[in-house]
């Protein structure tokens, strides 16, 4: 099967946004952050305050392209007890009160293997995930979980860098299905920030060799400057700093402060309140 085959969440909301003429605001979490009923009340909410597609991340022991803050969330949801089967449960409740928010999960193979491949991509689409970024599967390797996932009916999310050349681009492509992801940075999560003509002249560039959708992430920390990675792509992803809002509003304990979730949310809001007062892209 190829992604042309089947139609998500992910295809539909696109199509939505380009009809009403404005790109996407996804906003990242960790599943489990800072502990499984916080986070399933945060996930529950992103839609509400204005989250346009949902990545959910794998918590992971060793998250090697992740930065210090999504490196931290990881131990601490690792510690509040989330494992994958935990977060596919996340989702399948998220389901039960919104079946039109795409979500795209985010993490590493290790424990999708260990899990096992199969099992994985059945329980995952029953619990209704859309998407997969699995940020150490290169395109040569599309054989462990890109085509199994195509196979089941879940879109396989790419990553592509300013470090990808015309020569590179097919190859990482080929298989790509929901949308390309630009990492806007050479480096991990939540470090730096591009210049947003070089984001432009970088989505011009994918577009040339791609008809599916290019969000840009790594490195938008505001309101204005997700409005403005908007303006020149299909989507703005906001990941380390929502985290670092998460971690912010934790007591001395590690524990979640009274008004965490409402403070996330309202950060949501003034993102995606920042991304439609900028329509077209």
């Amino acid at each position: 099967m190829s992604a042309a085959d089947f139609e998500t969440r992910i295809d539909r909301r696109f199509a939505q946004l380009k009809a009403e003429g404005r790109s996407a605001l996804v906003t990242y979490v960790m599943s489990g952050d800072p502990d499984l009923e916080t986070g399933q009340q945060i996930l529950n909410g992103l839609p509400g305050a204005g989250a346009d597609i949902i990545e959910l991340g794998m918590a992971f022991s060793d998250p090697m392209a992740d930065g210090p803050s999504i490196q931290a969330a990881a131990i601490r949801a690792l510690d509040a007890g989330v494992t994958l089967k935990k977060t596919l449960a996340q989702v399948k409740a998220f389901r039960a009160t919104d079946d039109e928010t795409p979500i795209v999960l985010m993490g590493y193979y290790n424990p999708i293997y260990h899990y096992g491949v199969e099992a994985f991509v059945r329980d995952a689409k029953a619990a209704g995930v859309d998407g997969l970024i699995v940020v150490d599967l290169p395109p040569e390797e599309k054989d462990e979980l890109a085509v199994p996932a195509l196979n089941g009916g879940i879109n396989f999310i790419y990553l592509t860098a300013p470090t990808t050349d015309d020569k590179r681009l097919p190859k990482v492509l080929e298989f790509a299905s929901g949308f390309v992801y630009y990492v806007s940075i050479t480096g991990v999560t939540g470090t730096a920030a591009a210049a947003v003509s070089d984001i432009e002249a970088a989505v011009a560039r994918i577009r040339r060799h791609t008809d599916l959708p290019v969000a840009v992430g790594f490195g938008i920390t505001t309101p204005d400057a997700a409005a403005a990675v908007a303006g020149v792509s299909d989507a703005a992803v906001v990941g380390s700093a929502l985290v670092n809002r998460i971690r912010d509003n934790l007591d001395a304990d590690g524990k979640a402060k009274a008004g965490l979730v409402d403070e996330v949310l309202g950060f949501v809001k003034q993102l995606a309140d920042g991304i439609r007062a900028h329509k077209g892209s």
